[in-house]
């Protein structure tokens, strides 16, 4: 029998959605005291999260105890499954014995303007469509998004945008198409949209949604919204009521334990990022 027709099981290229943990510093007592105080307010949130450590943004020549980040994230319940670097930075990184993944984000963590660990655009296109190439000889690499699944959001499950590259324009990387959600989302549900999103009806409390490019809701936002997930600093969040238990963009996020300003409470707002700082501003609609 075929291995391809095993009742058994597969082996197969995929993709899998997780967190990145960059990493800006090599003071760990430092790290921990922030992470604990970031993580203890919401310490359900990123519960058995899985999470790649990512080295790219450290100075040439730092080094980290790996092993010691590992117990620090299993400590607050993430689970770490592998490690983002630089070529420069394999060697001392294998010590850890966390596997080696690739990330594909707009912003190069990393690296600084005009340091030469910055990717061209042209250097990217290129390394997916060796990544493509491999993939059709069955040999794809490991890549940090999320993988193709679909669920009925109405039966409390997730939406996962699974979108055709829009083929427009030659020479330019490839859109994602819009998801368009035309109903409210209850408690439970978790919308994923590879592009942009686009919510006709309410967020409840305890609903999620989540896209790597911008997010418009066109009700209210009483759950969590978090935009530009793999690392889209440009994205924004726009809302009609802004009443949310969390927002997020490119990973920089605020919840309700820092209260909404009389202006935007309750009313449109916009969410976007000014360097790494989240800035929420009233949108006016007339």
């Amino acid at each position: 029998m075929s291995p391809k027709k095993s009742p058994y099981f597969e082996l197969k290229s995929g993709a899998v959605d997780t967190l990145l943990f960059v990493v800006k510093t090599t003071e760990l007592d430092a790290m921990r005291a922030e992470l604990t105080r970031r993580f203890e307010a919401t310490p359900e949130f990123f519960a058995n999260d899985t999470v790649a450590i990512d080295l790219r943004r450290l100075a040439d020549g730092e080094q980290v105890a790996l092993g010691d980040i590992a117990r620090l994230l299993e400590s607050v319940r993430m689970r770490p499954v592998g490690v983002v670097a630089l070529a420069a930075q394999h060697g001392w990184a294998a010590a850890a014995g966390l596997p080696f993944l690739e990330a594909r984000d707009k912003r190069v963590a990393g690296a600084a303007a005009g340091s030469t660990n910055v990717k061209t655009e042209a250097e990217d296109h290129a390394a997916d469509a060796a990544k493509a190439n491999a993939a059709a000889a069955g040999t794809a690499q490991p890549e940090l998004f999320p993988a193709d699944s679909t669920q009925d959001a109405s039966a409390g499950g997730e939406i996962d945008a699974d979108a055709d590259a829009d083929p427009r324009g030659s020479g330019t990387a490839p859109r994602e198409a819009t998801l368009v959600i035309d109903r409210p989302l209850r408690s439970g549900q978790r919308v994923y949209a590879k592009g942009d999103l686009v919510v006709l009806g309410m967020v409840s409390n305890g609903a999620e949604v989540i896209a790597e490019g911008n997010i418009h809701i066109y009700a209210p936002l009483r759950g969590r919204a978090l935009a530009g997930v793999h690392g889209n600093h440009d994205a924004r969040i726009f809302c009609t009521s802004l009443e949310a238990e969390l927002i997020s963009i490119a990973g920089i996020y605020r919840t309700t334990e820092v209260p909404l300003s009389a202006d935007v409470h309750g009313k449109p707002a916009q969410i976007r990022l000014d360097a790494e700082k989240l800035l929420i501003e009233p949108l006016r609609l007339t």
